[in-house]
């Protein structure tokens, strides 16, 4: 039987039987201290699965940064589930969230919901360039609506998840930022040359009126699922 926990309080979290749990949801009410959780979270030696729920927290780039790395501590991590919508994490954050996971060697499965924080260019070409040492993640959703991110950070980001040579499903939200035509083209060509991918999914908000540039995402002979929302 699978140990799967769910916390709500930290004092709870911090008073469990930290390396026995394999599968836990992360939840808690109100203002969290974040080193006394980071602190229980790196003793989580034995976890399997991570969903972690930090909507609207006030987490800024130095919290985000202490969160990723108490989650290289658990080695086994297969599966994580990250929400930090809502927040105040700006570039640095993004990307140093990024590098910390590449750490995480056994990551398959990857939710990184970061909507409505303050990342820009900068934050999501390093947010790519960071994903792309993640050598086994085959599985990720990356939600990054609702920010300040333009054509180069777009291109950034596609030419790091280019280079995710193991990645088969691949959502991408990326709806309510400042990215054109040019963007959505790079992005498109970065991922034309994943081969292996045979599941896309993007959302943006602005037309798309070339019909070229969706052709670009149509080159993956092993693409079974594709789709593309404008709003």
């Amino acid at each position: 039987m699978v140990d799967w926990r769910y916390f709500e309080y930290l004092d709870d979290f911090v008073n469990s039987s930290l390396q026995s749990h394999s599968f836990i949801t992360v939840d808690f009410y109100g203002k969290i201290n974040i080193k006394d959780f980071c602190s229980a979270l790196e003793k989580c030696t034995n976890l399997q699965k991570l969903t972690l729920n930090f909507y609207g927290k006030k987490i800024r780039d130095k919290s985000a940064l202490r969160i990723g790395s108490a989650i290289t501590q658990c080695i086994n991590l297969s599966i994580l589930n990250l929400y930090f919508d809502n927040n105040q994490i700006g570039n640095k954050g993004a990307s140093c969230v990024g590098s910390r996971l590449a750490n995480c060697i056994n990551l398959q499965n990857l939710t990184l919901a970061l909507s409505s924080n303050q990342i820009g260019n900068e934050g999501a070409s390093g947010l790519g360039s960071a994903l792309a040492n993640c050598t086994n993640l085959s599985n990720l959703k990356l939600l990054l609506g609702r920010n300040q991110i333009g054509d180069n950070g777009v291109s950034g980001l596609g030419f790091g998840l280019g280079k995710c040579n193991n990645l088969y499903n691949l959502e991408l939200e990326l709806n309510e930022n400042e990215i054109g035509d040019q963007g959505i083209s790079d992005l498109g060509s970065a991922l034309s040359s994943k081969n292996n991918l045979s599941k896309l999914i993007l959302d943006f908000d602005n037309e798309l009126e070339n019909l070229k540039v969706k052709n670009k995402y149509l080159k993956s002979k092993r693409l079974v699922i594709f789709k593309i929302y404008f709003k």
